[in-house]
Parts: structure tokens; sequence; C-alpha cells
């Protein structure tokens, strides 16, 4: 199991920036038995957008998914992932993890002939023409993932590309498109049923930012040879341990608890994500949206407007020890630091002995293996010196085992926390109205007002300076 070490959130080591941890685990026991209990009970229910925590016991989907990566086994040079912040945040935080590095520079032999992956999520026209100029799409596989089919960045992109694919392959340019999507609704849905691309599902009552277990996740990891029977496994044993009510032996109701009252005892509410591996350098974007969209909220479930406010920040180490650190060190004391370290990596890289007698020769022999975690201790402690609190959580290996159990116990701490906070986590209402923004300013039928008073505003008390 991953391992989670609060020693330097705990008021005996950092004073009081700190939070004595016996006793508050002990104050909000029965809060916290309360809320795991109120989630594993209401998780079936529909309109409670909990279903994600039963993803890791539908056999069905992963027996298609696995019956589909067989069959396209062979056919495709690339994969190409269409989609938009949790269509494509978890797939590409996990491919990264998983697969050799630089994959896609590999040849065929040493990708043991899986296709290279391409995750499509913006709307730069510069970057989709490069990546376009660069496959051939003749020999792409295109996954294209939104649940509404109205995904304006995404069905863009999808319109550009089965265009083109049109050209080039005529009626056949379908065997290269597979849609998940919504099981019955949805623009996407329908083109899919009318011309006949081979579909998944994106389950009810999961959200985009809870779905990377689901087909929206499962599917490109599984084309390019990823064991998602290994990530199947991770999940179940993280959801067992996470039943537990108490907790003492709960890491996610510690963790949430922990940020909650970091946040409103201390002040502490931006919310570092830290890994000690560049293979793990997108779980921070992953887990950037699954805070902030969840937790960033007008008003808590009462009606109170309470603007609330945890903020995650997206960090690598040991990249950025020397970009960000001095701020977390010496800056405003507003910050929990969550380092993620590794306990083996693939390979061990020693440092060779050519500088014996420079300043240098304490490397000598030693391995980068041993640096890298050498520098994660180090930094872990140096804050705890200043006062700022640190966790950290131990990932004995990098595979999908580990990192299945990893991303279910920050969904689980999600739902923790907003229970705490007492607010929905899992609705985007800030999202949507930027969306229907958008609409209007495209011209979409329906959204005309709208879009006069946008242009109104837009073109309005306008403060332009040049040089």
């Amino acid at each position: 199991m991953i391992k989670l070490d609060l020693s330097n959130v705990s008021s005996k080591v950092i004073g009081d920036e700190g939070l004595d941890l016996a006793s508050i685990f002990n104050e909000y026991n029965p809060k916290i038995q309360d809320i795991i209990t109120g989630l594993n009970m209401k998780k079936d229910k529909p309109g409670s957008w909990l279903q994600w925590m039963n993803l890791g016991y539908n056999e069905e989907t992963v027996w298609y998914v696995k019956e589909f990566a067989a069959m396209v086994d062979g056919r495709f040079d690339n994969v190409l992932v269409l989609g938009i912040g949790g269509s494509v945040l978890g797939a590409m935080a996990l491919s990264e993890a998983l697969l050799k590095p630089y994959w896609n520079f590999l040849d065929n032999e040493k990708r043991e002939n899986y296709p290279k992956i391409f995750f499509l999520d913006n709307i730069d026209p510069d970057q989709i023409t490069a990546l376009l100029n660069t496959l051939d799409l003749r020999k792409t596989l295109v996954n294209v993932i939104t649940k509404s089919g109205s995904t304006a960045e995404t069905m863009s992109q999808f319109m550009i590309i089965k265009d083109r694919l049109y050209e080039l392959l005529g009626d056949d340019y379908r065997k290269n498109i597979v849609a998940t999507t919504d099981n019955h609704s949805g623009i996407l849905r329908q083109l899919a049923n009318e011309e006949g691309y081979k579909t998944f599902v994106v389950p009810d009552d999961v959200g985009g930012r809870f779905s990377v277990f689901s087909a929206v996740g499962l599917v490109p990891l599984a084309l390019v040879g990823i064991d998602i029977d290994e990530i199947i496994r991770g999940i179940k044993i993280m959801d067992l341990a996470l039943k537990n009510t108490d907790v003492t032996k709960n890491i996610a109701a510690q963790n949430a608890l922990v940020h909650y009252l970091m946040d409103i005892k201390k002040g502490k509410y931006l919310s570092v994500m830290m890994p000690y591996s560049s293979r793990l350098k997108y779980i921070s974007n992953w887990y950037a949206q699954l805070w902030a969209e969840s937790l960033g909220k007008e008003y808590d479930r009462n009606g109170n407007k309470i603007n609330n406010r945890p903020t995650p920040i997206k960090a690598l180490g040991v990249t950025d020890q020397h970009s960000q650190m001095q701020l977390y060190s010496e800056g405003a004391n507003d910050k929990i630091i969550t380092f993620i370290r590794v306990g083996e990596f693939d390979n061990t890289l020693e440092i060779p002995n050519i500088f014996e007698y420079t300043g240098l020769n304490y490397l000598g022999g030693k391995t980068i293996n041993r640096l890298i975690n050498a520098e994660a201790d180090a930094t872990a402690v140096s804050l705890a010196n200043c006062n700022r609190p640190n966790l950290t959580i131990h990932l004995p290996k990098i595979n999908e085992y580990y990192l299945a159990q990893l991303f279910y116990m920050f969904e689980m701490q999600t739902a923790i926390i907003g229970e705490l906070y007492d607010i929905d986590a899992f609705n985007q209402p800030g999202v949507e109205q930027a969306k229907n923004y958008t609409y209007a300013l495209m011209g979409r039928i329906g959204y005309e007002e709208s879009a006069h008073e946008l242009n109104e505003k837009i073109n309005s008390n306008k403060e332009i300076y040049s040089v």
C-alpha cells in the first residue's frame, strides 16, 4: 500500500503552525465516520455523482475495453486523444507515468509494437496544425471524448480531424474513430449512431474530473499496452481500505482533515502538489483540476456565500526547488505542500567517480536514485525547520497498482473534504457560465441575447495602451 507521512504537519515538529494530530483525530472521528458512511450509502443513489466509487467493480467495461484493444492491435501507428479537462488529464498523467519515458520517440521494438499516443487538450491553432502535419492520420486511431457531445473545444478539434480523415480514407474514415460519450443522448452519440463509430460510455453520475477509471481513461491506456487489470486491482484494494471509518486508519480522511484544518484554523489554503519524479509531473495537473473544480465554490449547501479558497499549485521536484522553494521557505506561510516520494525507480543510475580530487567527489559512486530522494527528504525537513507544513506520500514503485491507489485516494480525499466544507464538490457552476458565454460569442442558436450583452461589455470601457 502507499503510505502517508504526516510528521511535518504536527505541532510537535512545526510548533504553533502545526496541528495536534492525536487531538484532532479524536475530536473529528465521529464526523469522519458519518462522512464515510454517508458517502458509501449514497454512492448508488442517482444524482449523487458518486458512481466513480463503483468504477473499480465495473468488470463489463474492463472486458469491452480489453476486447477492443485486442481487436485493433497492430492496425494503428498512433492514438490521438481529443478532449479537455477531465476527459484527458487522468489518462495523460497515467500514460506519462506508466509508459517508458520518451515513448513517442522509441522505435516499434522498444514500444513492443504498441502505438504512440498524443493528447490534444487545447485549441491552439499552431499546436493542432503542427500535430496534424506530423501524424499520418490514415494510421491514427482517434479517440474523441466528451459526455455532452457539445464541448466546443473537443468538437471543433473533431470536426477538423474528421474532415481530414474523410478526405484521406473516404467512407472508411469511421474505422479510425472511437467515441467515448453519453450512452443515450448528445450530439456525439447521435453522430456515432448515424455514422457507425465504435463507442464507449461516459457513465452517468460521474463527473469528468472523477472519470479516469471509466472508459474515459481506460480506453487510451489499454490501447498503448498499460495493464488495466492491475489498475482495477489497485482501486479495489484502496477502496476497501478507505471504507474504514476510523480516521486513524484511513489516509484519505486524514489528508482531507489536515488540509481542511490547515485552511480554516491556520490560514494555509494553498495546496502545492510536488512529486519527486518527472514521470509523475502530470499528476499535479490532474490534481489541480480535481482540487480546484471540486472545492472552489461560492456558496455552501445552506446558501451561505463563502467563496471557498483551497487553491492547488503545480510543482515538480527537484526542478522547482530551484524556482519556487525560496517562496515556500520564506514567503507567506499560507501553503501546505504534498511531496510524492518514489521508493524504487525502474532504473538505477550510478554517478561515476571521475572528479576524485575536487569538491564533487562526495557524489562519485553514489546513485541518482539516492540523490533525488535525498533532495526530497532534505526539502521536507528544511521546510519543517521553517515551520512550513508539509506531508509526504510514499509510493513504493511507479506501476499501475500503486498509481491506481494514489488516484483513488485523492478522489476520496476530495469527496471527504467537500463534506467537511459542507459544499457540493461535484458541480462546477463557474465553468458552465464560461462555456455558455463561449457558445454565445461563437453564434450558437439560443444564445443571441447573451451574445449581444457580451459584445457590448467586450467593446466598451476598454483601456488599451501601446508602446
